[in-house]
């Protein structure tokens, strides 16, 4: 292997800490909130992921790039994260099934990355400091041109996401002939999760974000999905407003992350911006009906009100996440509708809970 030198890079926070590395080759800079992801494997599932869009990624894993990309394993049309930092990019790849690097994969994306970080310290800063705005730097950008930009950068809270992400046309998924239709509300809906509803032999309608209840359904549905997505839950009045006719019209209902969010909000239950998010596979849950464990995929950075939860009338919570006590599920004891704050779709990852993908088809034919 050939001797090549790289260009310096930054992360610059907006506190003002710099974190210093290499560029990987793709000059520029970019913006988003930094956060980081435990997870030892699935990078490009997390990479192409919706709910990542507006955030610059912290991988954990000292490794990144190790097996390249393989084009099954995405879960939307391409990249959403903002930027990559990471320990040690690996150019080259070894993977019998790889259609490429990850090198190439960025260059066709133009991700914009900074490796040989010490990412132990940037995520132990972050943990302490909570979660902020960022910018890469890769072209010798001076520090306070850098500053003034980033200063611009709008707050994730309050920030309305979906529309970046969701689909600008209805698309079908499945096939059309299955037992069960869905009605599924794309706030950057994961490909894994039309999977797993397809492989129950249902087919899927994906509607965009500023769908009605009406346009949702005319398609003459025996179940409503709400997907995960980013940003912030309230400013999604027409995602609220259709979940509160769902539930109105007493048609069954399904959430995942941002859509769990969205249900909470159409009963009245506030959301709130975590300091730091859980954002791994490998996060406890226990399932409070059944007693048991669940190990989960995660990705969020907003939450449901747990004390206006216990205090609600109609709803219960299902399931709270063991690290720190956050509602990770609910229920609604009026309606037939529940919900989860995690990923039961996960891909890599832990498949305790595509359970909740089954219990969906059961409300469905009760």
């Amino acid at each position: 292997m050939k001797y090549t030198t790289r260009q310096s890079a930054i992360l610059l926070l907006s506190d003002g800490t710099i974190f210093h590395g290499k560029s990987i080759g793709i000059s520029g800079t970019t913006f988003g909130e930094v956060c980081f992801n435990t997870g030892m494997t699935g990078y490009q599932e997390i990479f192409t992921d919706p709910s990542y869009f507006g955030q610059i990624m912290v991988a954990t894993n000292t490794h990144i790039g190790n097996y390249g990309v393989n084009d099954k394993e995405v879960e939307s049309d391409g990249i959403k994260i903002s930027g990559l930092v990471c320990k040690n990019f690996s150019f080259n790849y070894s993977r019998e099934d790889a259609s490429g690097s990850l090198e190439d994969y960025f260059i066709k994306h133009n991700l914009i990355c900074i490796s040989d970080v010490d990412t132990r310290a940037l995520v132990s800063y972050i943990r302490d400091n909570g979660a902020m705005n960022a910018v890469i730097c890769t072209d010798g950008t001076s520090v306070e041109e850098l500053k003034v930009a980033l200063a611009k950068v709008p707050d994730m809270k309050g920030l309305e996401l979906a529309s970046k992400v969701s689909t600008k046309e209805p698309y079908f998924f499945g096939n059309e002939d299955a037992t069960y239709k869905i009605s599924a509300l794309d706030l950057g809906i994961k490909t894994n999760i039309l999977r797993n509803l397809a492989k129950r032999d249902c087919y899927i309608k994906v509607f965009p974000f500023d769908s009605t209840y009406e346009e949702m359904a005319s398609f003459n549905p025996d179940g409503f999905f709400l997907s995960n997505g980013p940003g912030d839950p309230e400013p999604l009045s027409s995602a609220i407003e259709v979940a509160k006719e769902i539930l109105a019209n007493n048609k069954p209902l399904f959430g995942i992350c941002l859509g769990h969010q969205v249900i909470g909000l159409a009963n009245g239950v506030s959301t709130y911006k975590m300091f730091n998010g859980h954002r791994g596979i490998n996060h406890p849950v226990k399932n409070i009906i059944s007693g048991k464990g669940e190990i989960t995929s995660q990705n969020h950075g907003f939450a449901v009100n747990k004390e206006e939860l216990d205090n609600h009338p109609d709803l219960e919570i299902t399931h709270l996440h063991l690290n720190d006590g956050t509602v990770a599920g609910m229920r609604m004891k009026n309606k037939n509708c529940f919900s989860v704050q995690y990923h039961p779709e996960a891909s890599p990852g832990p498949h305790d809970s595509s359970y909740l993908f089954d219990q969906f088809i059961e409300n469905i034919k009760g």
